[in-house]
């Protein structure tokens, strides 16, 4: 008789299958993600078939967010950052709040609260890196103008979903969830006397201080020299062995200790670790593992999509798909005009923001959990970062179609 192995099993078929799916989907030309997400769906508990560990895959997942969080802390690049700032920040903010005001109205004319659109507007407010990096590189724009707007453009996004995903469960009461699922900061935060609110914010707000306080000063010294000590031993599996470490250890603590999530722990290990010499060699050595956990994330997501949302709620997707696509990148093409550049750079970047992922899924699947949002709004996220990976290619293709200045760069360029 088979030893019953829930782990293992929600593992290899989570692994198997976004395999095969994914291979399809490179032959389609076609984002992975589509089929990674669409093999959680085949595993999920709303097709027929086998049905994986639904809380398994959960933890699972969580693992994928410290791995992708720390991925994005390494990659972040100040530099780059600064060198685009100028549009950057302000087109960033500027699409963050016309896509997430588009997405409270399609929440109100739902029958949602505040709380909830807010949160799905967000999810619908934010590209995916994986999608956008590729895209970058497939037209060989990573480093052209258009490439290092683009790229600017996702890290202030990226720092912007850090914040919310640092706010959102010391509000979850006020939002219109559960105010116990806050992990107690509203209990702790009473004890000194302001509002619920006020002192709620007011604690967390310390909390995350004392941390990225004790990363800064602390860490940047201590994480660096620790892999310095680490690389002199000449043992390659010892150093991916402390990165990883480093990584899941920081997470975790920062959680215990300060009360913080595991994502925003993560980001700060890869962004302390960045200062590293050696950060361009923890990033190869733990990008094996990172890919494979990234990829349960996107099944587990998956898991989680009811394909009835497409019967029960055609509409309410096509408005989303629309706010995706529509809303968002005509946003972005106007702030890049605005700012006086050309119309290649400006339809480069709208085509390039016209979907949402990692953070997305993320962000609702903390509004369900803190029942923010309803279960209606994660389907219709995943069904709507599903449908715009997969047409992102094709916006390309039209564009590049209709405006040959906006073609892939050259050697020269």
């Amino acid at each position: 008789m088979p030893h019953h192995t829930p782990l293992i099993a929600t593992m290899v078929a989570g692994l198997c299958l976004a395999f095969v799916l994914g291979l399809l989907a490179n032959r389609l030309r076609l984002p992975l993600i589509a089929g990674y997400l669409l093999a959680g769906v085949a595993i999920g508990p709303f097709t027929p078939g086998y049905v994986a560990d639904q809380a398994i895959a959960n933890e699972l997942a969580e693992m994928g967010v410290i791995l992708l969080m720390f991925g994005v802390g390494l990659h972040f690049s100040v530099k780059d950052l600064m060198s685009v700032r100028r549009i950057a920040i302000p087109g960033a903010i500027g699409q963050i709040a016309v896509a997430t005001a588009a997405g409270c109205l399609l929440g109100w004319l739902m029958g949602w609260g505040l709380g909830a659109g807010l949160i799905f507007g967000l999810s619908l407010s934010v590209a995916s890196t994986v999608v956008l990096l590729r895209a970058m590189q497939e037209r060989h724009l990573v480093t052209t103008d258009r490439g290092r707007i683009a790229v600017g453009w996702l890290i202030v996004e990226d720092l912007v979903m850090v914040l919310a995903l640092v706010m959102i469960p010391p509000l979850s009461g006020l939002l219109g969830g559960d105010p116990v699922a806050a992990d107690g900061v509203a209990e702790e935060a009473a004890q000194i006397g302001l509002g619920p609110v006020a002192a709620t914010l007011l604690l967390t707000l310390a909390k995350v201080s004392a941390f990225v306080a004790l990363m800064l000063v602390v860490g940047r010294r201590a994480i660096p020299w620790l892999l310095d000590h680490v690389a002199m031993t000449g043992n390659r599996e010892l150093f991916r062995l402390s990165v990883l470490a480093i990584a899941l250890g920081v997470a975790f603590g920062s959680s215990a200790i300060f009360g913080v999530s595991f994502a925003l722990g993560a980001f700060f290990a890869g962004l302390v670790m960045a200062g590293s010499t050696l950060s361009s060699q923890a990033l190869k050595d733990t990008l094996p593992l990172r890919d494979a956990f990234a990829v349960l994330f996107f099944v587990s997501v998956g898991m989680l999509f009811n394909p009835m949302v497409i019967v029960t709620a055609p509409l309410a997707l096509l408005a989303t798909v629309g706010i995706i696509i529509g809303v968002k990148s005509l946003a972005a093409y106007a702030i890049v005009r605005a700012f006086g550049h050309d119309k290649a750079q400006a339809l480069t970047i709208a085509a390039s923001l016209a979907q949402i992922g990692e953070f997305s899924f993320i962000l609702i699947v903390m509004g369900v959990t803190l029942d923010i949002v309803p279960a209606e709004a994660r389907d219709l996220v995943v069904a709507g970062a599903m449908i715009s990976i997969l047409l992102n290619p094709l916006l390309f293709h039209l564009l590049d179609r209709a405006h040959p200045a906006a073609q892939p760069a050259t050697a020269a360029e």
